[in-house]
């Protein structure tokens, strides 16, 4: 049997904290990885900055947090058994099960030997004569690995937004993503929520009935769709469960890997009445077909999709009392499904609440947060409670909060400064043996998340796989390649409503310094063009890089 390591010309000595690979964060993405090399015999060492597994679900535990994917369509495929023996209590799990689940893969697996948890990386170097990445931690310790896979996921360099003030708070304040590990009262609370994207929707709908006062503070609003959550019934629990092959299978056929799939017909090519009545059943629907099972042409004919933003807006109206605040709620800048669309339950109807306000910060900006609590250009507002569901640096801001460095000391931020660089968005020309799942330029990053999580991680298993077999120790995208790719990315983007619009997903964030041009971060030929080319690249003897 040959010997399944990667090959080490390094003495014992100098590879005394070293391994054959290291992977950053133990999320979805870092767990199964690792699940992979030790199926390749390697070594392997998982540094995660929290105290447990489960990446986005160990950090975002406000109140409301929860899938917007159906349930047993995120979790695990790549065993029978783990799919068999969970059971999902709802179609769409709420944060505490999900990591609940989380744990028990850790578990099932014995996960957790491998990982060294409070871990944070700072920085990683490329050693070229060692054909090695040097990895350093928060404190100075460092560790070496001649494969470094990247799991750090999109969402997770988490910002506050740039507000004078934010430290003179005396009240308690917090970021969504740093939610507390212990439970919040707010029962007769004044609280603030700063934001009304997907996060902060989910906690105002939530919280909203359980405080004292309630205000909204909203920049943006965005155009949110009924999730209708239920519980799981045992007679479906059993169908799912016996439906998971053909399920599965559905879900590689599909752009974004849901269950959910785009309707063949044009807007404009049925009855204005086959429309609404689409339309109706389609907001009546649970889950994400009201932004993925649409007509073919709403995300990209400005007439297909200014005519379902308004049948959306009407709907708005509807469950609004007050036509003021409706009309706040409403989107004027962006149509719909151009933005992430976050779903709700009865996120409309807390504005109906008689302690429950909102403040338009376009219209009256908030100028600092004070120790009492906040001021705009028109009020003082007294609170006990401030939360920033103020969003993230996302894609590549994960990326810049680590100083990596490939060959000639070359940064990649630096690379990335006029947007990323990538090849299969999995690599990057001059940064070898690095592998960046879940990176920009991937198809992971507008996807039912742990679907292209598992090709990406079985794509990069297979690169190390081939690179044993051959005995080889470096492989590194071409320029060319990474070039071909990148301009790939930005055709495929042309002709997208979404490209038009401030958002995470262009990389926009004007609470981060310099992120205020538009990017294509994200591949939009969906996910089973995206496989369909990476296995090209694999079938091809990994065509596009150089390996020695």
């Amino acid at each position: 049997m040959p010997d399944l390591h990667m090959p080490d010309p390094a003495s014992a000595a100098t590879r005394a904290t070293g391994f054959d690979a290291i992977i950053l964060g133990a999320g979805i993405a870092g767990m199964y990885q690792l699940y992979r090399l030790r199926q390749l015999g390697l070594t392997v060492r998982v540094f995660e900055a929290g105290t447990g597994v489960g990446g986005t679900w160990y950090w975002n535990r406000y109140p409301g947090a929860r899938f917007d994917s159906e349930s047993y369509t995120y979790g695990y495929a790549f065993d029978e058994a783990l799919l068999q023996d969970w059971n999902w209590s709802e179609h769409f799990a709420a944060q505490p099960e999900t990591l609940r689940y989380l744990n028990h893969v850790a578990d099932r697996f014995d996960l957790r030997r491998d990982i060294r948890f409070e871990a944070r990386v700072t920085r990683a170097q490329f050693d070229e004569a060692a054909r090695e990445w040097e990895v350093a931690l928060e404190g100075g310790e460092t560790h070496r690995a001649r494969i470094l896979i990247t799991a750090i996921g999109p969402l997770s360099a988490a910002t506050l937004p740039r507000i004078p003030g934010i430290e003179d708070f005396r009240g308690t304040s917090f970021h969504t993503y740093r939610w507390p590990h212990e439970p919040v009262d707010f029962a007769g609370k004044r609280v603030a929520v700063i934001g009304t994207g997907a996060t902060g929707v989910q906690v105002i709908q939530t919280i909203a009935p359980q405080v004292g006062q309630l205000t909204v503070f909203q920049r943006t609003p965005n155009w949110c769709t009924p999730l209708h959550n239920r519980p799981i019934t045992e007679d479906e629990q059993a169908r799912i469960k016996a439906g998971y092959p053909e399920m599965f299978e559905l879900l590689r056929r599909t752009p974004g890997c849901y269950i959910h799939d785009t309707d063949p017909r044009g807007t404009f090519e049925v009855t204005e009445a086959e429309r609404e009545a689409f339309w109706e059943r389609l907001y009546s629907e649970p889950g994400f077909g009201i932004w993925m099972a649409n007509f073919r042409d709403v995300l990209t004919d400005p007439k297909a999709n200014a005519l379902f933003s308004d049948f959306v807006a009407r709907k708005i109206r509807q469950r609004v009392k007050d036509p003021a605040t409706a009309e706040k709620l409403i989107p004027k800048c962006h149509g719909f499904g151009t933005r992430r669309v976050p779903q709700e339950t009865r996120f409309y109807e807390a504005f109906n609440l008689p302690h429950v306000s909102l403040v338009d910060t376009r219209e009256t900006p908030i100028e600092r947060i004070t120790a009492a609590g906040i001021r705009t250009s028109e009020a003082e507002y007294a609170f006990d409670v401030i939360i920033y569901a103020t969003g993230f640096d996302a894609i590549t801001g994960s990326f810049d909060r680590i100083e990596v460095r490939g060959t000639g000391g070359q940064r990649l931020k630096e690379h990335w400064a006029d947007g990323p660089k990538t090849y299969l968005g999995l690599m990057s020309a001059g940064f070898p043996n690095l592998l960046t799942i879940v990176g920009p330029h991937n198809a992971s990053t507008r996807c039912n998340i742990p679907r292209c999580i598992e090709q990406n991680v079985d794509w990069v298993t297979g690169l190390l796989r081939h690179m044993q077999a051959q005995g080889l120790t470096r492989a590194e995208a071409t320029p060319e390649a990474e070039a071909e790719w990148s301009a790939h990315i930005e055709e495929l983007a042309a002709g997208m409503l979404y490209t038009q619009v401030d958002s995470w997903a262009t990389g926009i964030n004007r609470n981060v310094e310099g992120k205020t041009v538009r990017r294509i971060l994200q591949y939009q030929g969906g996910a089973p063009q995206y496989r369909a080319r990476c296995d090209a690249v694999a079938e091809q003897g990994y065509a596009g890089m150089t390996m020695d």
